[in-house]
């Protein structure tokens, strides 16, 4: 299995079965309004995609599906939404089937529980975008825990903090990688509603033979953790060879 890690959620997951992309925000920088009420209004993306001109249309046609844990902006933008083929397959949380039938896609799958896809298991998770007030407002989010023959167990987290969600999906189907969407994304009120330092720490505690893949960082505006912070907090932890923190456009090889 391969992470080509490109930018803030959005990765393509390599798989002998083929190549599929998660999360897919595709605009060049500072194409969308800022996440407003932040600590900052920078333009959204911060950063551009790590790809030579020419490459994203390769990329694009190369993949065998799409997978969507949610539909917020920074994980489906309006440019992934221009430039997917429309008969792309999609697999999406039940609730943002008709927003993406609507976006003119014909092959989407939404999971409840579990789909077989080719070749792959995908099992739907729940988790929490936030907590109390500011969670409710965020909801609803998926993760997704994908299998296959001969490859390790995946876990893609999803926009979520630690929660009882994340520990019990941790715990049932105890995963061999796991992708957590870091930055303790937040607004001026309320607290964090994307993973903080200490929420890694926790998944890294919960799952002490799984490999943590740290994302979500340095690329939207109210993502205030970056990696040098977070690198900092795993050193301290003693957790520094658990924890990969890729830059954008790292490949992962597992």
């Amino acid at each position: 299995m391969e992470i080509h890690f490109l930018r803030h959620a959005t990765l393509i997951l390599g798989l002998k079965e083929g190549r599929f992309l998660v999360d897919p925000m595709l605009s060049p920088a500072d194409a969308m309004e800022p996440v407003q009420n932040a600590a900052n209004q920078k333009r959204n993306p911060t950063v551009d995609l790590p790809l030579a001109e020419g490459e994203l249309s390769g990329m694009l046609n190369g993949i065998k599906g799409v997978m969507v844990t949610h539909t917020h902006r920074d994980h489906w933008d309006p440019r992934a939404v221009e430039l997917l083929p429309k008969r792309v397959p999609v697999l999406c949380q039940r609730e943002d089937e008709t927003r993406i039938r609507g976006a003119g896609f014909t092959v989407v799958s939404a999971i409840d529980r579990e789909l077989l896809w080719q070749g792959l298991t995908i099992r739907r998770t729940a988790g929490q975008h936030g907590v109390g007030e500011i969670g409710r407002k965020m909801a609803p989010v998926s993760g997704f825990v994908v299998a296959a023959e001969n490859e390790p167990t995946l876990y893609l987290a999803g926009d979520t903090v630690w929660c009882t969600e994340v520990e019990n999906a941790l715990r049932r189907y105890a995963p061999e990688v796991v992708v957590v969407n870091a930055g303790a994304a937040a607004f001026v009120a309320g607290g964090p509603i994307t993973m903080t330092a200490e929420d890694v720490v926790q998944v890294c505690r919960a799952s002490p033979s799984a490999l943590v893949v740290a994302v979500h960082m340095e690329a939207v505006n109210h993502c205030g953790l970056t990696r040098e912070a977070l690198r900092k907090r795993t050193e301290e932890e003693n957790l520094a060879d658990r924890v990969l923190i890729p830059s954008d456009g790292d490949t992962l090889f597992f």
